[in-house]
């Protein structure tokens, strides 16, 4: 890490994470640090960096899950400023415009698997479909690869889409006091359209929250509305890879118990945000990007291990608003007002 990145980390955390002197010398917050972002970086086990820095492993196990507490409270407010006011979604909307072509998406939402060791008299409680046991890490992201939101609470046998359905969120999003804006018109057009979040097949389609269509014997229409659909939602793909791509202990099975779990993927969920707003083009390398024809040119994490999905929950029925709002985006996107030049030529 930049050692003036580094210091005006350790400044911020220090507070929290100095303690007073009882019978021993405490470690110093510095090395306290140093050791949680080593770890964070490389996954390294901790009897490994107990050889490194010199530190007992039993005291590294208590200093990691310490300090990413102590960055995740130190930033929080400031690095998951989730917006609510109209004013500041509509920004977020005008970022997936500008950037992505996608009109009145206010993020993306997706979910990934974190391993982790069995716990103690756990069952099958956090074993998932992939075999292995993990917690979801569920989140919003903006246009930008910055995440707005997240819940990391769940045991690895629920789907994200379960997840979702448990979450505070989707009751905001359903009685709008997450502050979306009064639909009003696309770019060009004269009908009001509601501001939404972008998911996947795992998600219900809903008036707040479109998704892609069935790949099933699909219209040339749908297949480009698919393709928007999929150009827009690659954000919150990109930003999940980019995560476990330079905090590589999330690639790696947690040797901790789901409490301590947690509090690692929030730290490394707040300095992935930290590190977009203080060196913006740091990661932008490893990002998919597009050629001049429209073709996607794939980023460098994906030449790397991959974070896991959740698996995706059946039967998530279709409300028929979102069906007709759906349609009514894809004719747009399909229209003279809303089409991209390379667009029939992609799908």
């Amino acid at each position: 890490m930049d050692p003036n990145l580094f210091a005006e980390l350790l400044l911020r955390v220090t507070p929290r994470i100095t303690k007073c002197p009882r019978s021993r010398r405490p470690l110093e917050p510095g090395l306290k640090l140093a050791i949680t972002l080593r770890f964070l970086a490389t996954g390294n086990s901790y009897r490994s960096l107990a050889y490194d820095f010199r530190v007992a492993h039993n005291s590294i196990s208590t200093v990691v899950p310490e300090v990413c507490t102590a960055i995740y409270k130190e930033y929080k407010e400031e690095m998951f400023n989730m917006p609510s006011t109209q004013d500041e979604w509509k920004a977020v909307a005008r970022q997936f415009g500008t950037r992505w072509n996608f009109h009145h998406c206010c993020g993306a939402i997706d979910g990934k698997h974190i391993a982790i060791k069995k716990p103690n008299k756990s069952g099958s409680l956090y074993y998932n479909y992939k075999r292995f046991c993990s917690v979801v890490l569920l989140a919003i992201v903006d246009a930008n690869y910055s995440f707005l939101w997240c819940k990391v609470e769940a045991n690895g046998s629920s789907s994200d889409a379960g997840v979702f359905n448990e979450s505070t969120l989707r009751g905001a999003l359903e009685d709008n006091t997450i502050g979306f804006p009064a639909p009003d018109p696309l770019p060009g057009d004269d009908r009001d359209f509601p501001y939404f979040i972008l998911g996947d097949d795992a998600f219900p389609l809903r008036k707040w929250l479109l998704k892609p269509y069935s790949r099933r014997a699909m219209t040339h229409k749908e297949r480009v509305m698919n393709y928007r659909t999929s150009r827009a939602r690659r954000v919150v793909e990109n930003s999940f890879e980019i995560l476990a791509h330079r905090w590589r202990c999330l690639l790696t099975t947690l040797q901790l118990e789901p409490g301590r779990v947690i509090c690692v993927v929030l730290g490394c969920l707040t300095l992935h945000n930290w590190l977009r707003k203080r060196r913006p083009g740091l990661q932008d390398l490893n990002l998919d990007r597009e050629d001049e024809d429209g073709n996607v040119v794939p980023g460098a994490w994906r030449e790397d291990v991959q974070m896991t999905e959740p698996n995706q929950m059946v039967g998530q029925r279709a409300s028929r608003e979102g069906k007709t709002l759906r349609n009514y985006l894809a004719d747009y996107y399909s229209s003279p007002l809303g089409r991209l030049p390379w667009q029939d030529r992609v799908v």
